[in-house]
């Protein structure tokens, strides 16, 4: 009788042990058979039990594994897992019997031996094959007298899978399990959010500590496993951590990909030609409400228990939604003449929309940044005639026919709120904004600092207006933010009595000579001090010099 036990010695030896016991016994097709298949099992690898193994394929080329029980396993049951990590596949389970024909090698090799093993139909026999990209699992039970073969084949492209192989029932907690109804529900959609809910793995209310969720949202498709949708991202341009799961340090992180780590939460976003893929971890909550995606948008959402200690995942059935349509902006209609600030809310805001129909044909539009950074948008009957970030002040002259239709599209540039200034007027109408040097810039003379004073020059215009000038004590690690805090639509009126330094009135027809200086007195030795100079034009409206910051002299 032969033993199991050889089945642990290398494959090929024996292959030719059983080849010259059996060749003699065999007619020439049955002689042909054995050699085939003991060639497919030469050319087979063993399976690792009780871990997860990769497994590469090259297209069109079958890949074949194979594994053996322990002797006294009769009846056992067994479960093989596969994983397709990109395309779909082929994998089939194939069971090697040894029984018509070692009966052939063991007999007398009389003619009944021979012809009892020409009428067994074959060695080999497939009892499970399988073609697609989702996560397969077969339960099997072994028997002791058979050796099982897995095949491989993708017919797509070179691609990986993971299989895993469970022979020991106290091997079978790699992977998390799936609960009966294993659906993710859309329980709340908005236009920048969607709630998710979905019912708890039972792993996780067994191992709490080792056991987490975690959400992969995108624009394009579901994913049916963890390993696909990595492979996703990585063929799409973006490098992805080893595993969601495990992404918890920001040294793996590349210049791509943006970490927010809040209230227990990882969130790892990927940034790509073809849109960003979000990760969030959001440890054993059952309920998300996935924030900032885009107005009318359709997303993707998958969710994966994940055993933090095996890195094994299980996939729930992935969902779908589209956020809702954002709102028309309301569209303020303008005025001739009269000026209105408007104040944007950040990037969130998408646009402030004003209107105007002329009444003239040429009209000026007239914009002065207060704060912030601020994109204009102007069409004109529905073709865009400017379009531009704003800089200070800033005019726009356009020509058209009368009744024609301008709308002022509006948009904040950063973060957080910007404002700023509009007036419409027909060309010929005396502006309300005053005419402005070609620098906004304040000029100090250091040799002229003494310990006490400080002496500051400006440009002015050939048309006579008011000037004020204001000072500020600050400090040193104030005058960042008192720079870049500043309202440039503000006027004099919104400072302090204290600060007022003076105001005067100048000009002069020679633009090169439209200069004036004035030195400051009354200062303390040491101090940094913030000084501001306000433009008043003939209709009252301010227009504010770019600040300046001297430091008076500490010795004199």
């Amino acid at each position: 009788k032969m033993s199991w036990f050889w089945l642990y010695l290398p494959l090929h030896l024996l292959m030719a042990a059983c080849l010259c016991h059996s060749i003699k016994a065999l007619t020439t097709s049955s002689q042909q058979s054995f050699k085939t298949d003991l060639f497919n099992f030469y050319h087979s690898l063993i399976l690792a039990d009780g871990k997860e193994t990769t497994v590469h394929l090259l297209k069109d080329i079958p890949k074949r594994y194979y594994f053996v029980l322990e002797e006294g396993r009769a009846l056992a049951p067994f479960t093989i897992t596969v994983t397709p990590c990109d395309v779909p596949i082929e994998w089939s389970i194939l069971v090697h019997k040894a029984s018509a024909s070692f009966q052939a090698v063991r007999g007398d090799h009389d003619t009944h031996e021979v012809s009892k093993s020409q009428k067994a139909p074959s060695m080999v026999s497939t009892i499970f094959n399988y073609k697609g990209n989702s996560v397969e699992n077969y339960m099997g039970k072994s028997s002791h007298s058979a050796l099982y073969m897995l095949e491989f084949l993708s017919t797509e492209r070179d691609t990986h899978i993971s299989v895993y192989l469970a022979t020991d029932a106290t091997s079978g907690h790699l992977y998390p399990e799936l609960p009966m109804d294993p659906r993710i529900d859309v329980i709340g959609i908005g236009h920048t959010t969607v709630t998710l809910t979905w019912k708890h793995s039972p792993s996780v209310l067994q191992h709490r500590e080792s056991i987490q969720y975690c959400l992969l949202v995108n624009e394009k498709h579901n994913y049916k496993s963890l390993c696909a949708a990595e492979t996703a991202i990585r063929s799409s341009g973006m490098k992805l951590p080893p595993t969601l799961a495990l992404s918890l340090s920001p040294y793996l992180l590349e210049p791509q990909q943006v970490m927010i780590l809040s209230n227990s939460e990882l969130s790892i976003i990927n940034k790509a030609s073809s849109g960003e893929v979000r990760q969030i971890c959001m440890g054993t909550k059952n309920t998300y409400t996935v924030a900032n995606l885009s107005p009318s948008t359709q997303y993707y959402f998958d969710i994966f228990v994940v055993n933090l200690l095996t890195n094994a995942s299980a996939a729930y059935t992935g969902t779908f939604a589209r956020t809702l349509k954002e709102p028309e902006p309301e569209v303020t209609e303008l005025k001739d003449g009269k000026v209105i600030q408007v104040v944007l809310g950040g990037k969130k805001q998408k646009f402030y929309s004003l209107q105007y129909q002329a009444r003239h044909k040429k009209i000026q539009f007239t914009f002065q940044l207060c704060h912030g950074q601020v994109q204009v948008h102007i069409t004109k009957n529905g073709k865009t005639v400017a379009l531009e970030n704003i800089l200070g002040l800033r005019y726009f002259s356009l020509k058209g026919k009368l009744l024609d239709t301008y709308l002022v599209q509006l948009r904040s540039s950063e973060e957080s709120n910007s404002s700023v200034k509009v007036q419409v007027s027909p060309h010929f109408h005396k502006p309300l904004f005053p005419l402005l040097p070609e620098s906004l810039k304040i000029k100090s003379f250091s040799k002229l600092r003494t310990c006490n004073s400080v002496t500051i020059a400006w440009l002015g215009t050939q048309e006579e207006s008011k000037y004020c000038v204001y000072k500020k004590r600050i400090e040193e690690d104030q005058v960042w933010m008192e720079l870049q805090s500043v309202d440039r639509c503000s006027g004099p009126q919104s400072r302090h009595k204290s600060e007022k330094v003076l105001c005067k009135y100048f000009y002069d027809v020679n633009p090169q000579r439209a200069v004036t200086t004035e030195t400051i007195t009354g200062l303390d030795a040491g101090t940094l001090y913030l000084f501001d100079v306000y433009l008043i034009g003939p209709a009252g409206i301010p227009i504010r010099y770019d600040g300046k910051v001297v430091k008076t002299r500490k010795k004199c």
